[in-house]
């Protein structure tokens, strides 16, 4: 059985109300604990329900709506994972490894084409609750991408399998482009350039490094090692739910070759693949003990494709599995 986040649920249901719809017109649910999906699920039928309930009772374009009311906090660990995205495109490799890693089918592919890439949907619209998800899921897409990168960010092309089923203003208001119903695929289309459009977060980052970059040339002093394995760990814990990054990625992220990095943290006593292995342990074991994620989630944030090989470095670690660790 597929299941929904319980916080996904509640917004959609929550959003409905402020709208008008009467909360008694909402099935109760009984949130599922599952270690494997989150602390609380619901099943994916349920979500789709009450998406058709919504629709019938709220004027056209509900789904939109609320795709584009979403807000990062509503994703749980994905959402957090895309605040620290160094690429609009992240939010996209992001979403795409915590999909494989944590369920059992591939819900995206992201496909680059010429100048234009497509991210693909694939979620079979086998009821109109699931029509109305996808059309959530894609204006919830371009709020996200709005968040993170702090622009105006429109597609060139939106497709649903579905057919069409109500105003078609509210679609080209939401998406600023042409909007197609009964095609072979669900995707969402943008200019290639734009998704490599560097996100707030990152401009700050690489801003603020280089920056000591220019005071260091001025004084001829060089920052503080200790302050610049700070700084590097910082980085690679953002960077982590994208994979593993290489010296390279952080070198060409802070302005600095691999070259020097790798000799500016040799005499701080460290090498960057023990800065890496360092990082995801403390991670891995602060959210063991004081968090409620799910081992997967926890894997997928500490840059693992695969919750067997975290478990692995895990027990090479700290003598135990994860389990037994956040036990104890």
């Amino acid at each position: 059985m597929n299941y929904i986040s319980v916080s996904l649920y509640k917004k959609v249901a929550n959003h409905a109300i402020r709208e008008g719809l009467d909360p008694e017109a909402i099935p109760p649910i009984s949130p599922i604990n599952s270690p494997s999906k989150g602390p609380q699920v619901v099943p994916a039928d349920s979500f789709f329900a009450l998406h058709e309930i919504v629709d019938q009772a709220l004027p056209p374009g509900y789904a939109l709506r609320v795709g584009q009311a979403m807000e990062m906090d509503d994703y749980g660990v994905l959402g957090l994972s895309w605040k620290t995205c160094s690429q609009a495109r992240d939010l996209f490799d992001r979403s795409v490894r915590y999909f494989m890693l944590l369920t059992d089918t591939y819900v995206f592919k992201v496909q680059d084409e010429d100048d234009v890439t497509k991210i693909y949907l694939h979620r079979d619209a086998y009821r109109k609750g699931v029509a109305l998800s996808n059309e959530a899921t894609f204006s919830a897409t371009v709020t996200v991408l709005q968040l993170i990168t702090e622009k105006d960010f429109f597609p060139v092309e939106v497709c649903f399998c579905h057919p069409f089923h109500s105003d078609m203003s509210v679609y080209e208001s939401r998406f600023q482009c042409p909007v197609h119903f009964s095609r072979p695929h669900n995707y969402i289309a943008f200019k290639t350039v734009d998704l490599n459009t560097r996100t707030a977060k990152a401009d700050l980052s690489i801003n603020a490094f280089l920056n000591e970059r220019i005071e260091e040339e001025a004084s001829g002093i060089e920052v503080n090692g200790n302050k610049l394995v700070t700084d590097i760990k910082a980085l690679i814990v953002d960077a982590l739910p994208s994979g593993i990054p290489s010296i390279h990625q952080v070198g060409e992220h802070i302005g600095m070759s691999s070259r020097t990095l790798t000799r500016r943290l040799s005499e701080s006593g460290f090498s960057f693949r023990e800065l890496v292995s360092n990082t995801q342990r403390e991670i891995s074991m602060s959210l063991l003990q004081e968090s409620t994620y799910s081992i997967g989630e926890i894997a997928f944030q500490t840059g693992f494709s695969e919750q067997s090989a975290f478990n692995r470095a895990f027990k090479r670690w700290t003598g135990q599995s994860p389990i037994i660790f956040r036990k104890n």
